[in-house]
C-alpha cells in the first residue's frame, strides 16, 4: 500500500517555473556530495526530456571519490559561452537554499530567476534574494526524494538513468538506509519505485562504498587513533591534521565509514571531526544519533545541516577549535 502521495505537494509555481522556461542552469552547493551532484544530474535529465536546454554547473571541488567520476558532467563557468543572463535563462538550485553555499558560481548566476529544491533546515546564512519558487521539505530524507516527487508532479516517471542517479543520492543521505527510522516507509517506497525503474542496489552500494584506496584506510586509522571521549563517553572528538591531508590526499577521506565506526562505540551520542584544510581554516563535521541536535551546534558556529548530520567551515586551528566545540556541547550533556 502506498504511503506517499507522489507528485501532490510540489508548489504549483515551481511547476510553472519549469514549464514556462526554455533554458536552465542547474546548480548545487560547493564541495558536492552524492545527493547534491546526482540530484542535479537527475533534474538536468528531466529537463532535457521536457525539451529544455540545460547546463549543470558546480563550483566543486569534487572531493568525494563516489562523485569524482561525474565531475566532467558539470561546468564551473556557465558564462564561458556568453552572458548567462541573455535570453530566457533560469536557474534551479538543488540541495542548497543559501546563495553563499554555491561558492564561486554565485557571481555568475546572480540576478537570474531562481527556483530552489532542498531538504535542509534554515541556518544563519543569507538566503537567495528574490521571490522565486521554493520546493523545500525538511522532512524529506534527501533532495533525491524530492526530485523523484517532482518527476511525478510533472506527469512523468523516472527514466533508468534518473532512477540510478536518484537511488545513489537517496542512499547517500540515508547512509544506505541506516538512518531511516519507523517514520521512513515513504523512503523505502521511493527506493522500490527507483529499483522498478532500473536502479541496482548492489551496484549503488559498490559505487558508494567500494573502490577505496589503501591510503583511505590508513587515513581512517590516523583519525581514529586520535579520537577522544568527553562527557562520560557521550561526545567523541577527533581530527585530521593538514600534513595528513597532504600525505593521503583528499580522495583518501571516507567520512561515512569514519562516522559509522565512531557511532558504533557504546554510549556515543555525538561526534565531531575537525579537519585542518589550511594553516588558518578548518572544516568541521558533526554527527549524532537521535538524542542530540548537531545542526543547532553547527548553526552557532555559522554552519548548518540536519539534526543528525551537520557541518561548517571556520577560521582557526584544531588546537584552538577543539575546546570550543567541547564547551558548545556542555549544555547538551550536563542538562541530562
Amino acid at each position: 500500500m502506498n504511503t506517499h502521495s507522489w507528485g501532490n505537494n510540489v508548489p504549483l509555481n515551481f511547476l510553472t517555473f519549469i514549464r514556462d522556461g526554455s533554458k536552465f542552469l542547474v546548480a548545487g552547493h560547493k564541495e558536492p556530495d552524492g545527493d547534491c551532484a546526482w540530484s542535479q544530474l537527475a533534474v538536468s535529465s528531466l529537463l532535457r526530456r521536457l525539451g529544455k536546454e540545460v547546463v549543470p554547473c558546480s563550483a566543486g571541488p569534487f572531493k568525494r571519490p563516489e562523485v569524482k567520476p561525474y565531475e566532467s558532467y558539470f561546468t564551473s563557468s556557465p558564462s564561458a559561452s556568453g552572458d548567462p543572463r541573455s535570453g530566457d535563462l533560469r536557474l534551479i538550485v538543488v540541495d542548497c537554499a543559501y546563495q553563499d553555499r554555491i561558492g564561486d558560481l554565485y557571481p555568475l548566476v546572480q540576478g537570474l530567476p531562481t527556483a530552489i529544491i532542498d531538504h535542509h533546515l534554515p541556518n544563519d546564512c543569507p538566503p537567495w534574494s528574490g521571490n522565486g519558487p521554493r520546493y523545500v521539505d525538511t522532512h524529506a530524507p534527501a533532495t533525491s526524494f524530492l526530485v523523484l516527487n517532482l518527476i511525478f508532479a510533472l506527469g512523468m516517471k523516472p527514466s533508468k538513468e534518473e532512477a540510478e542517479l536518484l537511488f545513489l543520492g537517496l542512499c547517500t543521505d540515508t547512509g544506505f538506509f541506516r538512518h531511516v527510522d519507523s517514520t521512513g516507509a515513504a523512503t523505502f517506497e521511493a527506493a522500490s519505485i527507483l529499483i522498478d525503474a532500473g536502479a541496482n542496489p548492489k551496484a549503488a552500494f559498490a559505487a558508494i562504498n567500494g573502490g577505496k584506496s589503501l591510503d583511505s584506510r590508513k587515513l581512517l586509522a590516523h583519525v581514529l587513533s586520535r579520537a577522544e571521549c568527553f562527557y562520560d563517553g557521550k561526545l567523541v572528538i577527533s581530527s585530521e591534521e593538514l600534513d595528513e591531508t597532504k600525505r593521503f590526499g583528499l580522495e583518501g577521506r571516507d567520512s561515512d565509514s569514519l562516522y559509522q565506526l565512531l557511532q558504533s562505540v557504546e554510549g556515543v551520542e555525538a561526534i565531531v571531526v575537525i579537519r585542518q584544510e589550511s594553516p588558518t581554516n578548518c572544516t568541521v563535521g558533526l554527527r549524532s544519533r537521535d538524542q542530540v541536535d548537531v545542526r543547532s551546534i553547527a548553526a552557532a558556529f555559522g554552519g548548518g545541516g540536519h539534526k543528525n548530520a551537520a557541518g561548517l567551515s571556520i577560521a582557526g586551528t584544531i588546537a584552538e577549535l577543539t575546546p570550543r566545540f567541547i564547551k558548545a556541547f556542555q549544555p547538551v550533556f550536563t542538562a541530562k
